[in-house]
């Protein structure tokens, strides 16, 4: 009894504290949005910038899949439910592409700067993660011919660019990750449907042409 009391206390705290719990989260992005998911590596208890798996030089503490791997991302609300009571502060991890969004993803300071030019224009966007050092836009599922055409057709793409397509994945709020805490700059409107997400043309033109025009310094990292 001293357990279960103990449990609902810390899950009680959490909800005073406004942060949704993580299988609570997770099961909506997988039963209610079809986003498949899948618990990420820990941050290292060692050191909270260091990752659990056994890379030393890993550039995304805490925020990818190892154990299981990303082709076991699913939309089962009995595998979600598995994971996260086993793991309660396993990460969320998006496997990106295929009927799951796909993510354009830039330097955060950079993308602050786009993001206002692009409200002054009144640009409609969908869902925008944030962590410390990167904020990702989520877009449409797109092909690798489709990207490819788009890259290049443009005269200058900064290196600063990331892309999340098919076979890669994304860290989703309200994770913990050795960089920091993952949330939602833009959230989705409240509701059991999917999010609204645009095309990655319009993100892509659109964010590109934002960065020539505020000449922000956008360093790879």
């Amino acid at each position: 009894m001293r357990e279960i009391l103990g449990r609902r206390r810390r899950l009680l705290s959490r909800r005073n504290d406004g942060r949704p719990e993580l299988i609570s989260a997770a099961l909506t992005f997988a039963t209610e949005w079809q986003w498949p998911v899948l618990p990420g590596v820990a941050p290292d208890p060692q050191g909270r910038a260091r990752c659990a798996c056994p890379d030393p030089e890993c550039t995304v503490p805490g925020a990818h899949p190892f154990d299981p791997g990303l082709l076991t991302a699913t939309t089962d609300a009995r595998m979600v439910r598995w994971w996260w009571t086993n793991r309660p502060s396993a990460p969320i991890v998006l496997a990106t592409g295929g009927t799951a969004p796909c993510a354009v993803s830039l330097p955060a300071l950079a993308a602050s700067h786009a993001l206002a030019l692009l409200d002054r224009r009144g640009m409609r966007l969908g869902p925008v993660i944030a962590s410390p050092n990167r904020w990702a836009l989520l877009v449409k599922p797109y092909s690798m011919q489709q990207l490819g055409e788009l890259l290049y057709a443009k005269d200058f793409v900064p290196g600063s660019l990331r892309f999340h397509g098919e076979g890669g994945y994304l860290a989703l709020p309200p994770s913990e990750t050795g960089q920091g805490g993952v949330r939602w700059e833009r959230a989705p409107l409240p509701g059991s449907a999917a999010p609204w997400v645009p095309d990655v043309e319009a993100v892509v033109d659109a964010v590109v042409d934002a960065l020539t025009r505020t000449g922000v310094s956008a360093p790879e990292f």
